[in-house]
């Protein structure tokens, strides 16, 4: 596998960060968010989204994942969990991306068993055409084409995280 075209580059990335922050920071205006990231994918974006949010925040993070190698499972795996109680918080789950829906689905059920005051989701990419269950997203950055893509975070068999741009990743 190797990196093909750039499909976001790091100054368009962080233009759209930085539009999400001002968004989420005015929907939270007076409010206290507990943002919650999903991790490993999730890291780079969540990292630079809190720190351009300019309500009060905590945050912790989640493990969670549903694919094994370069294809989903079909179930979602959980391999570390919030360390903290969030009952009666205004929650934000911050994700990598969002393609079958499965994953953000199952994490939303579980979170809202937890009673927050309230949940909203933000995802970083989507891949509308791969969607298999209904899942509302509050925040969207990019809607992109159904091709797996890698860098800022999002990566194949552990490599190409560290990108700083967003490329299409070619056999």
């Amino acid at each position: 596998m190797e990196i093909g075209k750039k499909l976001f580059t790091t100054r368009k990335i962080q233009s759209k960060v930085k539009e999400l922050a001002q968004r989420i920071s005015s929907d939270y205006e007076g409010k206290e968010i507990f943002a919650v990231g999903v991790l490993k994918g999730a890291a780079i974006f969540f990292a630079d989204l809190i720190r351009a949010i300019t309500v009060p925040l905590t945050f912790d993070f989640i493990i969670a994942s549903s694919y094994k190698k370069m294809e989903t499972t079909g179930y979602v795996n959980i391999y570390g969990d919030l360390r903290e109680d969030i009952t009666g918080k205004h929650v934000l789950l911050v994700e990598d991306i969002i393609d079958t829906g499965l994953t953000l689905k199952f994490l939303r059920e579980k979170l809202i068993e937890r009673n927050p005051q309230s949940l909203r989701t933000c995802v970083f990419l989507d891949k509308k055409e791969r969607r298999i269950v209904d899942v509302p997203i509050d925040y969207t950055g990019f809607e992109i084409p159904d091709k797996y893509v890698v860098g800022y975070g999002l990566d194949c068999e552990s490599k190409f995280r560290n990108l700083p741009y967003i490329a299409f990743l070619e056999p």
